[in-house]
């Protein structure tokens, strides 16, 4: 049997398929407004504090708790209709983000970290719901391409978001940027009410989620301990995360360096580098790697030279020159996301499907968190520059690319050779 995957038009699946373009098109606003309120959250943390370490804790908070609550939030994705999941978690977030506005002092900011743990505990049921939705909603064939778009979209839109959204932020103020991005929610909640999701209704067939939930989640931690090649592509993200948490967290203090006097137009211009490289490396892996037998080489490749290119950040001025190794090291990092994402969308099974994704983004949030907290403890307590961590951090990145081609590589060659491969 073939392992070339056919090719599917973007366009085309956009225009064709009416659940996957209102899916996708809610994305788009509300990835937008996410952008612009994350460069305004950096931006006034900074702005509050001067701190490095709360700094940290701001990405911090973003991460943790939604790690804790993914576990429940697999369950409850696997158990409910998915489409509702995603619109109720629209609607919550919208009412959430609202609350940023009554920040304006530095005796204030614990609200920040209370108000952000919220909105990331709610969206830790909208990424899987939206993840394991796409395979009842385009045919297998169209999953690559599928999965490309939404990646694309994400990282098109951090360039796009970041970059307006830093601008926003200096010249209409950052109460008008939290505005924004509520009202992108409920647009989002509105096209995702209208889509139909055909996936099994599972909802009256097991006991109530409390007595069920303990047995649902050790349920789905044996699914993906069981079969090594679902675990391989679940934790490969999290392999990427060791170091690349802490990377993405300087690139704010990076850019605070660029410019201090406007630190939220800097800081929105490198993660519009960031968001560029992120855009080309799926579109690239999608034209250029069509066997997914070669995938699991490509995505440690693409580790390691994320640390490349973030060494090439620690060595250049940082001025403008520096969005080029930027973009380069997250174009190199952007395939891993999509290729190991279809990999699990087509070896989970659909009742698995809302578990596995929520505990791989566990293990993705737990690995960012303990990466973000070392380098910020690291900055705050003056062990090394700044300059200094980035070349740690990166050259951490570039081993531990090596270390999964020397590791899993192997193991996923023997599994496809032993007919070990499962697919939905």
């Amino acid at each position: 049997m073939s392992n070339i995957i056919p090719s599917s038009g973007y366009l085309e699946l956009i225009r064709t398929n009416a659940g996957f373009r209102r899916l996708w098109v809610g994305n788009v606003v509300s990835l937008f407004g996410d952008w612009f309120n994350t460069i305004a959250l950096y931006a006034l943390i900074l702005q509050l504090t001067g701190s490095e370490f709360a700094l940290g804790a701001v990405f911090i908070t973003k991460m943790l708790p939604m790690a804790l609550a993914s576990p429940l939030a697999g369950v409850l994705v696997d158990r409910f209709d998915r489409r509702k999941a995603m619109i109720i978690s629209d609607l919550l977030r919208a009412v959430i983000v609202l609350g940023f506005l009554f920040v304006d002092e530095p005796g204030e900011v614990f609200l920040i970290y209370i108000l952000i743990a919220m909105q990331v505990i709610v969206a830790s049921v909208f990424r899987p719901a939206q993840i394991a939705s796409i395979p009842n909603i385009v045919e297998k064939k169209d999953l690559v391409t599928a999965n490309t778009i939404m990646s694309a979209t994400w990282s098109i839109m951090m360039a796009v978001g970041a970059a307006i959204g830093g601008f926003a932020a200096e010249v209409f103020g950052l109460h008008a940027v939290f505005v924004l991005d509520s009202l992108s929610y409920l647009v989002s909640a509105w096209f995702i009410y209208r889509i139909v999701v055909s996936s099994p209704v599972f909802v009256g067939t097991r006991p109530s989620l409390i007595k069920s939930a303990h047995h649902e989640i050790k349920e789905g931690w044996h699914f993906i301990r069981t079969h090594p090649a679902i675990r391989r592509m679940a934790t490969v993200k999290a392999v990427w995360a060791i170091a690349g948490g802490g990377l993405v967290y300087m690139l704010v203090l990076v850019g605070d360096q660029m410019n201090p006097t406007h630190a939220a137009a800097s800081i929105g211009a490198l993660y519009a580098a960031r968001g560029l490289g992120t855009a080309i490396g799926p579109l690239a892996a999608r034209k250029y790697f069509t066997d997914e037998r070669t995938w699991a080489s490509v995505v440690g490749i693409g580790i390691a030279f994320t640390g490349v290119g973030y060494i090439m950040v620690g060595v250049v001025p940082w001025n403008w020159v520096v969005m080029l190794p930027v973009m380069l090291a997250h174009i190199a990092g952007g395939s891993n996301w999509v290729l190991s994402t279809v990999l699990l969308q087509k070896r989970s099974a659909d009742k698995f499907r809302g578990r596995v994704f929520a505990n791989e983004w566990l293990f993705v949030m737990t690995t960012e968190t303990a990466s973000i907290l070392v380098a910020s403890l690291v900055l705050e307590m003056g062990l090394l520059s700044l300059r200094n961590t980035v070349l740690v951090f990166g050259i951490i990145s570039t081993i531990s690319g090596l270390v999964w081609l020397m590791r899993a590589v192997p193991a996923e060659k023997e599994d496809y050779i032993r007919g070990n491969v499962p697919e939905s």
